[in-house]
């Protein structure tokens, strides 16, 4: 069987910058080994599958190592492939998800917009065990499926080095940092290990926690964020009640066909 497929960066402004994802557009799923399989040797953070439903579509998100319930990046990327290239006349789609309906809708300039359910950080915690694998202690740490340290410096996050064997064997999914920006309202690194990434480039799930927080913070509904990872990745960001609204630009890098 013969599918087509695109890799793309998404949250980048310029080619090698951002998340890259692979992007497999099916008429219908194919066995979750064999979709785990194809996320294997891809070998990138995610690449995301999705089928028809409606006029709309389902999708699905897999590490190389596991199926994921929500990713920003890979879904960005898939509505560039929809509205790029499988049907150029639409405005905006619609994605169903573990997480719920996902839409992803023609933005300002080059960008597209992302829309993502807002999810305000856990409760305070203390986990001496993370702090010490992330090598300086977070002037807070908020608990949840994704972990948030916030730090009092951009400069602190930056040089954050984790002992990524000791965060991967705790019992936690990812761990999200963050600290006010020099040049920008937040900027955040994205550490998840235990999906077989040490650090993510461009995380658009963890927005979700970290808009609400930020935007709480910083006392603003619009606000401008970098990932200050090795590729770098920049978002606008604005919250809109229990949603969040991520823009971003994509650059295509490669097209072709997968055989399976």
């Amino acid at each position: 069987m013969r599918f087509p497929i695109w890799q793309v960066d998404a949250f980048a402004s310029r080619l090698f910058g951002g998340n890259p994802a692979a992007i497999v557009p099916l008429q219908r799923w194919l066995p979750e080994a064999t979709m785990q399989a194809i996320a294997a040797e891809n070998n990138l953070a995610e690449t995301a599958f999705f089928v028809p439903q409606g006029d709309d579509y389902a999708i699905r998100w897999f590490t190389p190592v596991q199926e994921v319930p929500l990713c920003g990046h890979a879904t960005l990327a898939s509505g560039w492939v929809v509205l790029n290239k499988l049907d150029v006349d639409r405005q905006e789609v619609t994605f169903h998800s573990k997480s719920g309906p996902l839409r992803v809708l023609r933005g300002e300039a080059r960008r597209l917009a992302l829309d993502l359910p807002s999810i305000p950080p856990g409760l305070a915690a203390r986990n001496p065990q993370l702090v010490a694998t992330l090598g300086a202690p977070p002037r807070e740490l908020f608990e949840g499926f994704q972990w948030l340290a916030v730090y009092e410096s951009e400069a602190e996050v930056r040089a954050l080095k984790p002992d990524f064997p000791g965060l991967a064997s705790l019992p936690l999914h990812a761990v999200i940092a963050s600290a006010r920006g020099t040049d920008c309202d937040f900027v955040s690194r994205f550490f998840v290990p235990s999906a077989g990434i040490n650090e993510d480039p461009a995380t658009g799930s963890a927005h979700s926690r970290l808009v609400p927080y930020w935007a709480r913070v910083l006392g603003k509904s619009r606000l401008h964020a970098r990932q200050i990872s090795a590729r770098g990745a920049e978002f606008w960001c604005e919250i809109k009640g229990d949603r969040v609204i991520l823009e971003g630009e994509v650059a295509p890098y490669l097209e072709g066909t997968i055989e399976v």
